[in-house]
């Protein structure tokens, strides 16, 4: 690691909690310069739904460059731009009868949080919006202030503005139902709450503790906005592109959100890519008015055409995401049970779980541990007291039973240590 501690800046951050230089990667396997071969539960945090490397992804992105495609095209309307709408139209939007126009705002999550955040404020010509307790929605200076963690907004230099802050699904406690709260605030006068221009909110909170939203609530925060006329933006940049078993985290849910934000998983491949949904109606951007150089990733539009071609024309994959999704929460129950003394508790849906330790450091020493016997983990959660289990969706059974059967070991281990 010399190289990077002599030479990387000092924000570097998941270098320091896998100190290990890596070479090769393939499916859910990491390998690195010395030959270890480490099982993949952090998956790029949501961004290699389909595995490293994935080899049909990999056979059209090297057949495009091949034909020398056009690679960097600004906005400009290119073949695999082409390519891509009419796909994502045709596979995912058309049958889960879906109306949005597409924007490609920039390379990230937060690039399409800013755009969305923008978009809101010009169409109801409001300033403020709502985000909530724990959520996680980018570093850039809009998204950074609907982002809740305190030391990551710190880090702006400046007052973040322009939010307010609510409480999320069972921040106050399941018999709480903090949407009435949300009503009540936006209904009075007196409460000190502006009125909105948008809501934002993501289905289950990642970066926040796996916090899962129950489909009632949200459907009621649906309603609220309604009421009010505030437009719903539904983040769905770590959660979206299948990794709940849909591939939006909404589809189940019943809610109809008017702009949705996708990044991570969307180019299938790893390279970056982002798109804001946005319904018809409030597609009222002036040409140019949200600009960006990187805004045609021609290689992301053609590694993500080719993954709804392979992965999305049927139901084959929502179907085993959603069973092994339960096979992982079973398994993390399991090992909650027999580690009583420590508390755990496991939450999640579909292919993202978390096992709540209530503890941060005992958390941090289960993923280091972890790591030095072969299995890479990322915490999450206000303390970092959640192991939060993120594998790629097409990891085969195999593999995934190996690295619980790890993650339990390791458990158990470190429990036992430290009592």
């Amino acid at each position: 690691m010399r190289v990077f501690n002599e030479l990387e800046s000092n924000v570097r951050s998941y270098s320091r909690l896998f100190p290990t230089v890596f070479k090769t990667a393939q499916g859910a396997i990491l390998e690195d310069k010395q030959g270890f071969k480490y099982i993949d539960f952090l998956c790029g945090v949501g961004t290699l739904n389909y595995g490293h490397n994935n080899p049909q992804l990999k056979e059209r992105l090297i057949r495009y460059l091949q034909s020398d495609g056009i690679i960097h095209g600004l906005d400009l309307a290119t073949v695999a731009k082409e390519e891509f709408l009419e796909t994502f139209a045709a596979v995912i939007l058309e049958p889960r009868q879906l109306n949005y126009k597409v924007q490609f705002p920039g390379p990230t999550g937060t690039n399409a949080v800013e755009a969305a955040l923008k978009l809101a404020r010009n169409i109801t010509g409001r300033s403020t919006v709502i985000a909530f307790s724990n959520g996680y929605h980018g570093v850039t200076l809009g998204s950074l202030a609907t982002t809740a963690n305190a030391s990551q907004r710190g880090a702006s230099g400046i007052p973040t503005t322009g939010v307010t802050f609510m409480p999320y699904d069972e921040y106050l406690g399941r018999d709480i139902d903090t949407t009435e709260y949300l009503d009540k605030a936006l209904s009075d006068k007196g409460s000190g709450v502006a009125l909105p221009a948008a809501v934002i909110v993501e289905t289950i909170q990642g970066a926040g503790g796996v916090n899962v939203a129950r489909f009632e609530w949200l459907r009621s925060l649906e309603k609220v906005c309604r009421q009010h006329d505030v437009l719903l933006i539904v983040d769905d940049i770590q959660v979206g592109c299948g990794r709940t078993g849909s591939f939006f985290s909404f589809e189940d849910i019943g809610i109809s959100p008017d702009i949705v934000t996708l990044s991570k998983s969307l180019s299938g491949f790893g390279l970056p890519f982002s798109l804001v949904l946005i319904k018809p109606e409030f597609d009222q951007w002036k040409p140019g008015q949200h600009s960006g150089t990187f805004r045609g990733p021609n290689l992301a539009f053609v590694t993500a055409k080719a993954a709804l071609d392979i992965y999305w024309q049927d139901d084959s994959l929502s179907a085993s995401v959603k069973q092994k999704g339960i096979f992982m929460e079973s398994r993390l129950q399991e090992i909650a049970k027999m580690t009583k003394k420590a508390e755990f508790s496991v939450r999640g849906r579909g292919m993202i779980q978390g096992l709540d330790s209530k503890d941060g450091n005992l958390a941090k020493k289960i993923i280091q541990t972890a790591f030095a016997q072969g299995l890479i983990m990322e915490t999450a959660g206000a303390q970092g007291e959640v192991i939060r289990c993120l594998p790629p969706l097409t990891v085969s059974e195999e593999v995934l039973e190996k690295g619980l059967n790890l993650l339990e070991n390791v458990v158990n281990e470190v429990v036992q240590n430290a009592i």
